[in-house]
């Protein structure tokens, strides 16, 4: 049986969410009622594309703003345009998000800051701008996608470990500065979702190393995660409704390991 979470008719915007996670994320707001901004990557008759079918799917407003996520007057701008077109911006998703991996002494320079902007900056602009509109309306909801690598590190990832780690202090000053204006900020923290990028890998690895799929997911892609088992869609979309809606008002600075036991260890 659906579940209502008392959304119909509020406002989202999903940053990274022409692909990946962030589809998914914006695909289970719009599910309830909610329309959405759309913000990402892509080709762009691919782009309407999405865009469309998730507004005739959902029958919700569903719009793209191609801000881009290292520049903080184009995010500014994106949520001012939310504003003046649905009167309102209950919801923000900072999911937006880049990787690249090498050793700390061979780290391009330019990786560092480009990884730094857009999963960690951007996040912080979106922010500064939605939360004026937020307090006016004496309600809002702004939900980080972070990463278990938000809690833990692993080797190699130095800028992306950096700029997760950093989301979840954001995360709690946010919800400390705000916390009696009706709003709260929390953070989800996935471990390995089974995106089009992980499959991608997926066959890379088997390939180079000889081994079949199978034993790449089980014993070198979800090594670190306890239940061997990716986690789904579902799951981060069920925990994002749960935060936006009423029954997550007293969750507030929190980041939530959704990581099938990595964490735990």
């Amino acid at each position: 049986m659906a579940v209502d979470f008392g959304l119909q008719g509020q406002v989202a915007i999903v940053t990274g969410s022409t692909s990946g996670i962030g589809h998914a994320l914006a695909d289970a707001l719009a599910g309830q009622g909610v329309n959405i901004v759309l913000n990402g990557l892509g080709e762009m008759n691919a782009i309407e594309r999405t865009r469309s079918e998730l507004a005739e799917k959902h029958g919700v407003e569903v719009l793209y703003h191609g801000a881009d996520m290292t520049k903080p007057v184009e995010i500014a701008d994106m949520v001012k345009a939310a504003k003046a077109e649905f009167g309102e911006l209950d919801i923000l998703v900072n999911n937006a998000g880049v990787q690249h991996v090498a050793p700390v002494e061979e780290f391009p320079d330019d990786k560092w800051d480009l990884i730094i902007a857009i999963n960690l900056s951007s996040a912080f602009h979106a922010s500064k701008a939605a939360i004026p509109i937020m307090r006016e309306q004496g309600r809002g909801r702004i939900v980080n996608i972070a990463s278990a690598h938000g809690l833990v590190a692993s080797p190699y990832k130095s800028a992306y470990v950096a700029a997760k780690h950093g989301i979840l202090g954001l995360t709690k000053t946010i919800a400390l500065e705000t916390a009696q204006q009706g709003i709260t900020c929390n953070a989800i923290c996935p471990g390995f979702v089974k995106t089009p990028l992980v499959e991608a890998q997926i066959a890379d690895q088997a390939k180079a190393r000889g081994i079949s799929e199978e034993a790449v997911m089980k014993d070198v892609i979800l090594a670190a995660q306890p239940t061997k088992q990716f986690v789904t869609f579902e799951q981060l979309a069920g925990q994002l409704l749960y935060l936006v809606s009423d029954l997550g008002a007293s969750a507030n600075g929190a980041s939530f390991a959704i990581d099938g036991g990595w964490t735990a260890q």
